[in-house]
């Protein structure tokens, strides 16, 4: 009998974790199937109630959306401030995090945890000094602008996994090219920045992709010259809500995450382990 029991608790667990697994996975992708499934309804099916899971699709929403100069506006926007935060917060940020990975002086650890303090502030309370000092300085809604404020939103990420990743390379390869005469310029874009690729692409990554999606800064900052998270507004109109269109903006709006996320999978995730792991 005992036997018996102990022969199927095993099965038990292993098919309970399953179910557990499986409602964790319906539960995470049916807010994306929804928002396909929206995109693809015409206004009548939208609004149906009870909802209508049985219609005909049409490509109207796509079309119309792709048709929009405004909305092919907003993702060119985001591209380009996306792109140019990633620049610099990555031409920035690497050079910081090997300094305090290799140079032990005073407050080092200090300033460590202080950059990594930053990350955890909320970002509403760093939005009115922001805002403040934009309009002081005329940067409110402007390029310029947006790239700082998200370049500062996310350099001290780059920063601190950088410095992680920098910790794991032998420090025996630094030494030896200060014997062969290398200075410390040298030394930095000859040997570390080649073995540091990964964990560069897998920062740069993440960079581009929290960019990509921020909203709150892009709204306050740059209201005039919105990004595409802001744009989605467009279709919330006073008496109604355009759900096929913004659905369908939504839903070209995850193209570029998924296929960045593709493309880079293996160096996003070699790159954050060995960053992680000392």
């Amino acid at each position: 009998m005992k036997s018996g029991l102990s022969a199927v608790a095993p099965a038990f667990k292993t098919g309970f974790r399953r179910a557990i697994l499986g409602l964790f996975v319906v539960w995470t992708l049916f807010p994306l199937y929804w928002l396909v499934n929206t995109s693809l309804k015409q206004p009548v099916d939208v609004v149906a109630r009870p909802p209508s899971f049985v219609f005909v699709p049409t490509l109207e929403n796509y079309a119309s959306v792709i048709a929009d100069p405004v909305i092919i506006g907003y993702f060119l926007t985001t591209f380009s401030v996306s792109a140019a935060t990633t620049l610099f917060a990555v031409v920035i940020g690497t050079p910081a995090a090997y300094v305090l990975a290799r140079f032990d002086f005073r407050g080092s650890t200090d300033i460590g945890f202080w950059i990594l303090s930053t990350r955890f502030t909320p970002p509403v309370a760093m939005l009115i000094p922001f805002f403040v000092i934009f309009q002081a300085v005329g940067l409110l809604n402007t390029h310029v602008g947006l790239v700082i404020a998200h370049v500062a939103l996310n350099l001290s990420l780059v920063i601190w996994l950088m410095r992680g990743f920098f910790a794991e390379i032998p420090k025996e390869l630094e030494e030896a090219a200060y014997i062969d005469g290398a200075g410390y310029l040298r030394t930095f874009f000859t040997i570390i920045l080649p073995l540091s690729r990964t964990g560069i692409a897998a920062v740069a990554v993440l960079v581009f992709l929290f960019t990509w999606n921020e909203f709150l800064f892009s709204l306050i900052l740059g209201g005039q010259i919105p990004m595409i998270s802001v744009g989605l507004y467009k279709f919330i109109g006073y008496q109604q809500i355009e759900w096929g269109r913004l659905s369908a903006t939504a839903s070209l709006m995850l193209i570029p995450v998924l296929l960045i996320l593709l493309m880079f999978q293996r160096q996003l995730v070699q790159g954050l382990t060995l960053g992680a792991v000392k």
